[in-house]
């Protein structure tokens, strides 16, 4: 029988933290089904934090995957920028994105002066300007809507290039410095790996569940953006696929474990955890790793997550660094104080990230 102390270190493990295997920075997104990915250089350590520390994974590995189109940046769900690998693009923004357009559009007929007829000028426009591999910043693009005589101040380019994204006209391409860049998404992704409702909602549950067990069926609720009756549909169709545990009153549900990995749970390791790691924004009931009087000092309470220190599988301080002439400084904020081999664990993965910026570590 599972345990609630065991939640964690299963989480730790299925989402390919304490244990990782995938030398390709696709796999781990893949795997994921999604990464949240509003920050972006945050989304980079999140797959990164997931690869073989002994591959040495960088920043410029993800980024090139990122410059080759086997990780696309979108907004697939929830209305929330992620990471999804480029072969579940199609079925995955079928699936979800498009619900999130429909209750976008009247917000933005009503606020923006945004209509059908405003949306189609402006695909036409954006398509000349892209089509042929071409990539544009995004000021770029909104001069390209100022020619077409479509205004773009005040937020309208933004919920424009929003709005066609989720109807998969554009996405996110490789970054001209530090600028992101838009694509037209047919160009890069094959139309291959589409799925029918009922395929997509199986693979979804299935995926989810698989690489963030144990979850509940409200935290996959919550991930997803399904409505209640979809999501219960989804994991009915991925039943097969998985277990079930109950701990106290609630059932979990995740992939089949072994005996030996279910007690294998004393995981001596630290983590440094970027902002919106799916280890804590994935589940819409995150106690078993963060315990809810620590729970504002890991966000602000308005959607914005720090990045967070992980040991043991306890989410126990937020940090933040500083980036300059090739060092990094890592200030760690502990909700309570660490024992001297925590401390050792913490410069280690200190190191560990250093490593992913090609930088030289101060953890002060």
């Amino acid at each position: 029988m599972m345990k609630r102390s065991d939640i964690a270190h299963l989480r730790l493990q299925n989402q390919r933290i304490a244990v990782s295997k995938f030398a390709k920075p696709g796999d781990v997104v893949a795997w994921l089904g999604a990464v949240q990915a509003q920050d972006f250089n945050g989304a980079l350590w999140a797959v990164g934090v997931r690869m073989p520390a002994e591959l040495n994974p960088t920043e410029a590995l993800i980024e090139q995957a990122i410059a080759e189109g086997k990780i696309i940046r979108t907004w697939p769900m929830r209305g929330t920028l992620h990471f999804v690998a480029a072969e579940d693009a199609h079925w995955i923004m079928d699936l979800l994105a498009a619900r999130v357009a429909k209750r976008f559009l009247p917000r933005l007929q009503k606020d923006y002066e945004l209509d059908r007829t405003v949306f189609t000028r402006a695909e036409k426009a954006l398509v000349r300007a892209l089509q042929g591999g071409k990539q544009l910043s995004r000021n770029a693009m909104y001069q390209v809507l100022e020619s077409a005589k479509i205004a773009s101040a005040s937020g309208r380019g933004l919920q424009i290039l929003t709005y066609l994204s989720l109807n998969k006209l554009l996405c996110f391409g490789s970054r001209e410095g530090k600028h992101p860049t838009f694509r037209l998404f047919e160009e890069w992704i094959s139309a291959a790996q589409q799925k029918s409702t009922e395929e997509a909602l199986a693979e979804l549950a299935r995926r989810y569940f698989t690489s963030h067990g144990p979850a509940s069926l409200q935290d996959f609720l919550w991930w997803s953006g399904l409505s209640v009756a979809e999501a219960k549909a989804a994991l009915e169709l991925a039943k097969s696929h998985l277990v079930q545990e109950t701990v106290g009153e609630q059932t979990y549900w995740l992939a089949p474990f072994s005996p030996a990995t279910k007690t294998s749970n004393k995981l001596p390791a630290t983590y440094l955890l970027p902002p919106y790691d799916e280890y804590t924004v994935a589940y819409k009931d995150r106690s078993a790793v963060l315990s809810p009087e620590n729970a504002k000092l890991a966000s602000t309470g308005n959607g914005i997550f720090n990045p967070i220190i992980v040991i043991n599988g306890q989410v126990v301080g937020v940090w933040k660094r500083e980036l300059k002439k090739g060092i990094v400084t890592i200030t760690p904020n502990f909700f309570a104080k660490l024992s001297k081999a925590e401390t050792k664990d913490l410069a280690a993965a200190g190191t560990r990230y250093g490593n992913f910026l090609s930088a030289s570590v101060v953890v002060s």
